[in-house]
C-alpha cells in the first residue's frame, strides 16, 4: 500500500492545470515526475519573490535539462573521467600519458569525459578523439574555453555552476582517473572519494596516476595515511577506494579488471543487487559469504534473477545477479569485496 502524500501546490485550480500539462508532456510512465516538477516550479513562484534565487534555480534547471539531453544517447556506454591540471604543458610527461591513456581506453570500448579546458583536459580529448569524448567546461571570469580537440562538438557542454558540472562528471561516468593537479583537481578527487565512501555514487575504480619519477600521489597518500587513517578520520578500509599507478598500462589493466566480473549495482528497497558479467559458482559465492558476511545486516549473499523493479525498468535483464542485505555503511569493505569478486572464476 502506498501511503505517500500527494505533492500539490495547495491551490485546486493550479493543481488541475498541472495535471493536464503533465498529461500533455508525452512522457509516458514518467508523467508523475513531470507533474511533481511542474508543481515545484509553481510552488517556487508562490513562495519565493527573490529574483536572484529564481534566476539561479532557473539557470541550474536549464543546465540539467540540456546536459541530460546531450548524454541521453550514450547512457549505455562506459565512460572515463580524466581529471588533472589545466597547466600541464604539451611537452610534459603527464600530458603525454593522458593522451596515451585516453587512446587506449577508447580502444577498449570506453568514452572519455574531461573538463574541456587546456592541460590534462585537452590531452584527454586529444587522445580519445572528438567522436569518443565529451567536454564539461565551466564558465569562469577569465573565460576558460573548450580546447581545440572538442570545441564546437555537440558533446561540448558549458556550465555556469560547478555543482551541476560535478553532478554530471559522476552521474555519467564509470571510472575516475586523476593526474596531478591543483585545487580543482584535488577538489574533484576528494569529492569523488566522498561520494563513493558514503554510497552516494555507484562503485568505480578511482585511479591516481602519475609519471614514474613523480612523488605527487605518494606524498598525498602519505598524508591520507598519517593524518586521516591513523587519526581515525576515515576507516582503514577506505584506503581501498583508490588505486595508485605509475604507468598507463597499469591504469588500463585496473580499469578492465574492475569490470571483469562486476557489471553494475542497483538498490531495490532494502536489497542491494550486484549484476555480473558472468555467473559465479556456488563455491565462489560461498567464498564471498565467508569473507564479507560482516557487511550484511542479515542473511547471505545469494544468486538471484532480476527483481520486479529491474524488470519494470528493463535493466540488463540477461545478466546474472547477486542479492544481499548490505548495511550501506562499510563502502570501503564493499569495494574490497568487488575487487575480490573480480578475481573469481579465473583459471
Amino acid at each position: 500500500m502506498n501511503n505517500k502524500k500527494e505533492y500539490k501546490t495547495g491551490r485546486e485550480e493550479l493543481d488541475k492545470i498541472i495535471t493536464n500539462l503533465a498529461g500533455e508532456s508525452l512522457s509516458g510512465n514518467n508523467a508523475d515526475l513531470i507533474k511533481e516538477m511542474l508543481t515545484t516550479v509553481m510552488k517556487l513562484g508562490l513562495e519565493n519573490e527573490d529574483r536572484g534565487d529564481l534566476k539561479l534555480i532557473n539557470t541550474a534547471l536549464k543546465e540539467l535539462r540540456y546536459a541530460s539531453k546531450v548524454f541521453s544517447p550514450y547512457k549505455n556506454d562506459r565512460k572515463v573521467i580524466v581529471f588533472g591540471s589545466a597547466r600541464s604543458g604539451r611537452d610534459s610527461v603527464e600530458y603525454k600519458m593522458a593522451v596515451e591513456m585516453s587512446e587506449l581506453i577508447v580502444k577498449n570500448g570506453f568514452k572519455v569525459i574531461t573538463g574541456g579546458g587546456p592541460g590534462i583536459m585537452e590531452a584527454g580529448n586529444k587522445g580519445a578523439g572528438r567522436e569518443e569524448s565529451f567536454s564539461l567546461n565551466i564558465k569562469l571570469p577569465f573565460e576558460q574555453r573548450h580546447n581545440p580537440f572538442i570545441a564546437g562538438d555537440k558533446k561540448a557542454i558549458s556550465f555556469k555552476y560547478f555543482f551541476n558540472r560535478k553532478l554530471f562528471f559522476l552521474k555519467e561516468s564509470d571510472v575516475t582517473v586523476i593526474f596531478p593537479g591543483g585545487f580543482g583537481t584535488l577538489d574533484e578527487g576528494f569529492e569523488t572519494l566522498t561520494l563513493i565512501q558514503t554510497g552516494k555514487s555507484k562503485p568505480r575504480p578511482i585511479i591516481l596516476i602519475e609519471p614514474p619519477n613523480s612523488q605527487y600521489w605518494n606524498r598525498w597518500i602519505g598524508f591520507v595515511k598519517s593524518e586521516l587513517s591513523r587519526g581515525d578520520f576515515i576507516s582503514r578500509n577506505d584506503m581501498s577506494l583508490f588505486i595508485h599507478v605509475n604507468s598507463v598500462e597499469k591504469a588500463i589493466d585496473e580499469i578492465l579488471q574492475f569490470y571483469r566480473v562486476y557489471h553494475s549495482i542497483r538498490y531495490v528497497g532494502e536489497k542491494t543487487v550486484i549484476r555480473l558479467n558472468q555467473a559465479l559458482s556456488s563455491e565462489d559465492i560461498n567464498a564471498l559469504n565467508k569473507k564479507y558476511s560482516r557487511i550484511l545486516r542479515s542473511g547471505k549473499i545469494e544468486p538471484t534473477d532480476s527483481l520486479p523493479a529491474e524488470q519494470k525498468d528493463e535493466e540488463f535483464l540477461d545478466l546474472p545477479r547477486l542479492v544481499m542485505d548490505f548495511n550501506r555503511h562499510d563502502f570501503g569493505i564493499f569495494h574490497e569485496m568487488l575487487h575480490f569478486l573480480n578475481t573469481l572464476g579465473e583459471e
